[in-house]
């Protein structure tokens, strides 16, 4: 048996008829999608749909090169640089540590949106960076070198910096990648804690299985469109599997959480279908 899907409030982040690319190459046209405030939202699709490409959007990296991204019912070109900081954070796919910068120092950098000329480190900042060490069990190795730290206690940390920056919506950029199946499952708790705190995430993620359990709206891209938003339990089917992913699949309820759970199945011999949930 499921969960029945949350309310959500109107949307914060918002692409209206955005078309979005790099230089002169566009990856998607007249997009429009709306993130539910309050939610823990996927962005799912094959390699190059343009997954990342709309995260970046959300995140003021990329320029629409007509329509516009909206936050909070505003262009977000038009805020200053640090305004955006505080509303909305990025974890991006890859980062690169200074050299010799101690766990501490890094996290700290999640405060730069609250410093300023006449506004330097105060005790609100001590503390924000205390309770990102805490929520993220890394107060124990505060004082390590980033550099000699495992891979997923050096993504705890990056998580730790969005932390301390301390914005009501965090955007995750394939934040499981290279990491082992045991700290995948480890930083995707982490990510439900915060969305059970009221923070609403926006996630690109490669593992379906990872994004019917832990999301509960997705957000489906093929060839730079939107092919399907909602409720996994609306929108994992089979038939999307085969269209959106060339995959032969059965989807089953997940024996632990009752999400949908992707099995691949055999191309050559075994036709794609949904298996009825047992009552």
């Amino acid at each position: 048996m499921t969960d029945t899907p949350p309310e959500h409030t109107a949307s914060r982040l918002v692409a209206e008829n955005a078309t979005i690319g790099y230089d002169k190459r566009i990856i998607s046209q007249g997009l429009s999608v709306a993130i539910p405030d309050g939610s823990f939202t996927a962005i799912i699709g094959p390699n190059g749909c343009g997954k990342s490409t709309l995260l970046r959007a959300f995140a003021r990296v990329l320029t629409p090169a007509s329509g516009r991204v909206l936050l909070d019912g505003k262009a977000i070109g038009s805020y200053r640089s640090k305004e955006v900081a505080r509303r909305l954070g990025l974890l991006p796919q890859s980062s690169l540590a200074p050299d010799g910068i101690r766990v501490a120092d890094l996290i700290a950098r999640g405060r730069a949106p609250y410093q300023g000329l006449f506004q330097q480190w105060r005790a609100s900042d001590e503390d924000a960076v205390a309770r990102a060490l805490e929520t993220t069990r890394l107060t124990d190795l505060a004082g390590s070198l980033v550099d000699e730290l495992s891979g997923g206690q050096r993504q705890r940390v990056w998580v730790a910096m969005l932390l301390a920056q301390e914005t009501p919506i965090m955007l995750l950029d394939e934040p499981t990648t290279f990491l082992d199946i045991a700290h995948q499952y480890e930083l995707m708790e982490l990510f439900r804690s915060f969305h059970a705190a009221g923070t609403t995430i926006v996630a690109v993620l490669h593992d379906l299985n990872q994004a019917a359990r832990y999301a509960d709206n997705l957000v489906v891209m093929k060839d730079g469109d939107i092919v399907a938003a909602g409720h996994p339990q609306e929108v994992i089917t089979a038939e999307l599997i085969g269209d959106v992913f060339g995959l032969r699949a059965l989807v089953v309820p997940d024996p632990v959480t009752g999400t949908p759970t992707v099995v691949p199945l055999d191309p050559r011999t075994a036709p794609a279908a949904t298996a009825p949930e047992k009552e």
